[in-house]
């Protein structure tokens, strides 16, 4: 005889915004991995799909995700991260990097918008003019690679905490050595170093944040 089949119980707005909410308010970064827990190739592929979720201006996508995984290339990484262990311990170490942006690439990286409709091609092609323009300053050029690539690691940290792993940014690295190790283009900046993996017991919880009353002002 067998037992009626129990539909499993329905996923509502409500749910799924509670967990999206607990997942921000208890995400914390991670010092201390289990090194004898990795991650596999899917597992990483499917973190860098979620993290070009965040958005870029003009939709540049200006961002690369290199995933230091090899005993070797961490060693050589960790080196330049002025000898953090978490580099080598974490299944997989990611430089975050942003490019500086080429409006040139922008009309490859509409076309499908503009193909199905959404986007009037003027409009793309005003895009294009506006970020052109926008993006012959140097400093602005840079700044955009870093703020693309901030909005990148930000949602791969999330992206991690939702899949059940922990993670760890780094900001301490020597960034001339990192570009030349890793065969960065002139045009990529290492923004960040972002180790994913496995949590080992001892790592603190979220530290305290400051009051909103201290941070908000309502204009």
């Amino acid at each position: 005889m067998h037992s009626p089949s129990v539909a499993p119980p329905a996923v509502t707005p409500s749910v799924i915004v509670g967990s999206a909410i607990a997942l921000i308010e208890e995400r914390a970064s991670t010092n201390r991995f289990d090194p004898t827990r990795g991650v596999t190739e899917a597992e990483i592929t499917d973190l860098i799909r979620l993290a070009t979720r965040a958005p870029t201006a003009y939709n540049l996508q200006n961002w690369r995700f290199i995933a230091v995984r090899s005993a070797e290339r961490k060693a050589v990484l960790r080196a330049l991260a002025y000898d953090q262990a978490k580099v080598t311990e974490a299944a997989v170490t990611i430089i975050v990097c942003g490019q500086r942006p080429d409006a040139d690439r922008l009309p490859d990286r509409l076309r499908t918008f503009v193909d199905s409709g959404h986007m009037p091609v003027a409009m793309a092609d005003a895009w294009t003019r506006s970020a052109r323009a926008q993006y012959a300053d140097p400093q602005t050029a840079r700044d955009e690679a870093v703020r693309s690539a901030s909005l990148g690691a930000a949602t791969l940290m999330h992206a991690a905490a939702a899949l059940g792993l922990a993670s760890g940014p780094m900001v301490g690295f020597d960034a001339a050595g990192v570009a030349r190790a890793f065969d960065l283009t002139e045009d990529e900046v290492p923004v960040m170093l972002l180790a994913v993996g496995h949590a080992a017991p001892g790592n603190w919880p979220q530290k305290p944040r400051r009051p909103v009353t201290e941070l908000l002002t309502i204009a």
